[in-house]
């Protein structure tokens, strides 16, 4: 193989995980996990992945069909959608608090009720038991009954059926066995994060174990020997000062690594930007994702869409639907536009299948975006 550079780790880094367009399933299978975000600007962060990878997608339609799908909403190394051959791998769950007696009563009296409909909504659980309120994970308040469901959820108690308005509905979920070699499986799961981030700065490959037990913490006491060994099975090459990791039986420096000409606004979770420090090594500049930072502190905006171009995150996008259209406006990591005729027509043809994409149509009005 060819001395590495970064220009062929960002070629290789775009093209292998934006594959030729196929159907919703395959290309779950492929990715392997989709991080989920309920924001919507201009749509959720799933759909916005999946967008670029399947052939005729549409927002919403990840949740339209999810029931069909054998796929699982749970926690991975964020929360999002795993196949369920993927989801088996990672339970029975150990929980990483252990309930009081009191709360395991609440539990297995919900589970009985869950059980005995089939499928709840969390206002059914709370109507049902009226546990009040709690204070939730982020400082606020919210009713204790959703709570409890998501903590029966994260323990494998529950899984989810389907959404209602974007609200989880819960059905039980069938146990099964632990897998019988606990260190193959936790092989699996950390070759399936290799091969969605791939190539990775090396010390990303120990940031993701760790994220990774906290989808699986039953096996906290195995991650320094399941990041070692996973070490010892990729490939590796040091770029720049910096050595980077990727599966074995791929080639960087292959020709089938080439990124077309098209301009894509990615969300912020997608997997060609989701590492900063990756970011940064490759493209040379800082994107931060700053939903939850205050306005005034805001540097490219509320859910600014990193902008690739080919090979190159050139800049970012904010995008919003107003009266019906399209409203997009652009920021750029050089201060200012390519000139090029080509990334122009590259930009329309993009905001065109935005549209497409957000059941918008084509209007000849919504030109107008400010690049």
């Amino acid at each position: 193989m060819k001395p590495l550079t970064l220009d062929v780790l960002r070629r290789y880094a775009v093209a292998r995980t934006l594959f030729r367009p196929t159907t919703l399933p395959k290309a779950i299978a492929r990715l392997g996990f989709i991080q989920a975000d309920p924001i919507r600007a201009p749509a959720r962060a799933q759909d916005l992945t999946l967008r670029h990878r399947v052939i005729d997608y549409r927002a919403g339609d990840l949740e339209r069909r999810y029931p069909r799908l054998g796929i699982e909403e749970d926690f991975f190394v964020n929360y999002g959608f795993i196949p369920r051959a993927t989801h088996r791998l990672m339970h029975p769950r150990t929980a990483r608090r252990v309930w009081t007696p009191q709360r395991r009563a609440q539990a297995e009296a919900v589970l009985e009720f869950v059980r005995e409909r089939g499928v709840v909504h969390p206002r059914d659980v709370d109507l049902r038991f009226a546990h009040g309120k709690s204070r939730n994970w982020f400082g606020g308040t919210s009713k204790d009954s959703t709570q409890l469901l998501d903590e029966m959820h994260y323990r494998g108690l529950v899984r989810t059926a389907r959404r209602a308005g974007g609200i989880r509905l819960y059905a039980p979920r069938l146990e099964h066995e632990a897998a019988a070699n606990a260190d193959a499986a936790f092989d699996a799961l950390l070759d399936i994060v290799v091969r969605l981030y791939a190539p990775l700065p090396q010390p990303m490959l120990g940031r993701l174990a760790s994220q990774l037990v906290r989808g699986t913490p039953q096996w906290q006491a195995d991650r320094a020997d399941a990041v070692r060994r996973a070490r010892e099975r990729l490939a590796s090459a040091t770029v720049d000062g910096m050595a980077w990791l990727w599966p074995a039986d791929e080639n960087p420096a292959s020709r089938r690594y080439a990124p077309d000409d098209a301009v894509r606004l990615l969300a912020p979770f997608d997997p060609i930007v989701w590492d900063r420090l990756r970011f940064e090594r490759l493209w040379g500049w800082s994107y931060r994702f700053e939903a939850y930072t205050p306005a005034a502190l805001r540097v490219r905006g509320y859910y600014a869409l990193p902008m690739l171009w080919g090979d190159a995150v050139i800049g970012w996008g904010n995008l919003a639907v107003r009266d019906g259209r399209l409203d997009a406006s652009f920021g750029y990591a050089s201060g200012c536009a390519p000139r090029s005729t080509a990334f122009r027509r590259a930009l329309d043809d993009e905001l065109g299948r935005m549209r497409v994409f957000l059941g918008l149509g084509v209007d000849s009005r919504d030109a107008d975006a400010v690049v």
